[in-house]
């Protein structure tokens, strides 16, 4: 799966071939997955759903605020537009089928942005075996790519927020930290290691870990994106419980460390707030044996009677810094 290289296409715009010569130059084009028996072209998509169930997901992402076209290339905002809404499907255990896409674009966008983005798209997806189905587009002022995606379990159970038990630990798998700190070399201009950028561009979500903890009997179970801080306060929520974290348990990279430092910043705040990773945090019986890629970083307890009394805490504490995303506002 390498990335297109700039240029590849004509530099027509979308306005130049209109709404179906996009959709005949690049929804059509895709290849599609073993679960899409009917693809594009129809009014609707079919998908076979062998466990008789289906998972749905839905995400937008809006230049401006999900991704700038100066810091990404099309292939780049496919892959990560379709890894937050898979990694969604992982965190309750099911496996990625299919996407549906729609797409707001101004008429002066590039065909080959867009040629790229659904090339992003379909390589993302064909790392668990699902393909763009179908969608719709749309012309706009601002450039808008919403995202379904429907997904298997398999026969199991969900994994769903409302499961966590006192005594339970706390576990996450995947990436903590690095898209927040190529989001803010980003912002500041500065050079530093490549991992930043490219999963601040685009993550790699563990999908395979979500349908691994459902086997091994996770209690709880979701995808981080706006924060561990944040999306573990979930968690606690719905099941009722209070969870403390033990900084000294988190495996942080030398290199993550050293550009926490020369930017001034406590890399613990891109490790517990910074989101975007799409790892994911889970929930399971203490006498588990975790698959391989777990790693223990807290545990569940009673929640306390006192209606202030923070429902994640880092060692018995309230973390300091803003837990994590509120797309309304910091929170």
């Amino acid at each position: 799966m390498t990335e297109p290289s700039p240029g590849s296409t004509s530099d027509y715009t979308l306005g130049q071939i209109g709404e179906f010569g996009l959709i005949n130059r690049v929804a059509r084009t895709v290849r599609q997955g073993h679960a899409v028996l009917i693809g594009p072209g129809d009014d609707a998509a079919l998908v076979s759903t062998p466990d008789g169930r289906v998972v749905a997901s839905t995400d937008l992402l809006v230049e401006g605020r999900h991704f700038r076209r100066d810091w990404s290339t099309g292939y780049q905002v496919g892959r990560k537009a379709a890894a937050q809404n898979l990694a969604d499907i992982a965190a309750m255990g099911g496996v990625g089928s299919a996407l549906l896409v729609g797409l707001a674009a101004p008429a002066d966008l590039p065909l080959s942005w867009a040629k790229d983005l659904s090339a992003g798209l379909a390589d993302e997806a064909a790392l668990v075996g699902a393909s763009v189905a179908g969608g719709d587009t749309v012309g706009s002022e601002i450039l808008l790519i919403a995202v379904t995606a429907l997904g298997d379990l398999q026969g199991r159970a969900p994994v769903t927020r409302a499961g966590a038990h006192p005594g339970d630990i706390v576990a996450y798998a995947g990436e903590l930290g690095w898209s927040a700190c190529g989001l803010e070399l980003l912002l500041r201009d500065m050079d530093g290691p490549k991992p930043a950028l490219a999963r601040h561009r685009s993550p790699e979500p563990p999908y395979e870990q979500g349908p691994a903890a459902a086997r091994a009997g996770a209690t709880a179970m979701l995808d981080i994106s706006d924060g561990l801080l944040a999306d573990l306060g979930h968690i606690a929520e719905e099941s009722s419980v209070a969870i403390d974290l033990d900084p000294a348990a988190f495996p942080i990279e030398d290199q993550l460390r050293e550009t926490a430092r020369k930017c001034g910043v406590e890399v613990l705040d891109w490790v517990l707030t910074g989101g975007e990773d799409h790892a994911l945090a889970a929930c399971f019986p203490p006498d588990v044996e975790l698959p391989p890629g777990w790693h223990v970083v807290g545990r569940v307890s009673e929640r306390a009677e006192a209606p202030d009394t923070p429902l994640v805490t880092v060692s018995g504490h309230p973390w300091g810094a803003t837990p994590g995303w509120d797309h309304f506002g910091r929170s």
